[in-house]
């Protein structure tokens, strides 16, 4: 989430990394740039804090002549069920000591308001072209109702070695390896200061709130964190070893 949500991950990203000894780091990007958006100089900002690969969700083309950016951002990935006149790369998939992970983005349909494919069968589309392309395959729903982030996450168990929401910036408790194999997680939350609502200056939000009148929410600055998973793969079956929540605190 903006600045804040940048320099958590500046700050803590190569170091737990390093201690941790993980493969690969995947974030959305989804608000990185101003809070909303993302630019190639900010994707490439994120990408040197030790960042492997990044998502995006309904706010993609907020950020002018991002349209024209995202095509030349190897690991940058718009979610996939857009039109398919749209720029940008429908998944990704990559690899590391041999191991091929895949990962890709649908977004939400339900009180979203978007012009979108079917999630559940665009997923089931790209479950069906990876075959064969990739070891392991991270599948994010990026989302505003819970109920349709757990039906995904039915619907890809023992298909899909993750399922992660995404969207709400609040992280749920719900973490979990699914009867088939995959892990689960609601949403992932958000990177970014929590002194605010949801990202946002809370004094602003909560005035407007009260009395009904637009006005600028700037990201706020306060409490800032790293939110999400931390997960093991295993390398024989695909399937989820294990999974658990991460908090960290810039």
């Amino acid at each position: 989430m903006g600045r804040p949500g940048r320099r958590a991950l500046a700050e803590l990203i190569p170091a737990y990394r390093e201690a941790q000894g993980l493969d690969l780091v995947v974030v959305n990007a989804e608000n990185a740039a101003g809070g909303s958006g993302l630019t190639a100089k900010v994707a490439d900002e994120i990408r040197s804090c030790g960042v492997d690969a990044q998502t995006l969700g309904d706010h993609v083309w907020k950020q002018r002549g991002f349209d024209s950016e995202i095509d030349n951002l190897s690991r940058v990935c718009r979610p996939a069920n857009l039109p398919p006149r749209n720029p940008g790369r429908d998944r990704l998939i990559l690899e590391t000591d041999g191991f091929r992970l895949a990962v890709f983005t649908v977004l939400g349909r339900q009180f979203m308001n978007l012009k979108v494919d079917c999630p559940f069968r665009t997923a089931d589309r790209l479950m069906d072209e990876l075959k064969g392309e990739t070891d392991a395959v991270i599948a994010e729903i990026h989302a505003e109702a819970t109920s349709e982030k757990v039906a995904m996450g039915w619907h890809l168990d023992g298909r899909a070695t993750a399922i992660f929401g995404t969207h709400t910036h609040i992280p749920t408790s719900d973490t979990r390896i699914l009867p088939k194999g995959s892990a689960y997680r609601t949403d992932l939350g958000m990177s970014g200061p929590y002194e605010s609502v949801i990202g946002r200056d809370k004094d602003a939000v909560v005035t407007s709130f009260m009395d009904s009148r637009a006005r600028p929410f700037p990201v706020a600055g306060g409490d800032v964190r790293l939110c999400g998973c931390l997960m093991e793969i295993d390398r024989e079956t695909g399937k989820a070893a294990s999974v658990e929540n991460v908090e960290l605190t810039a």
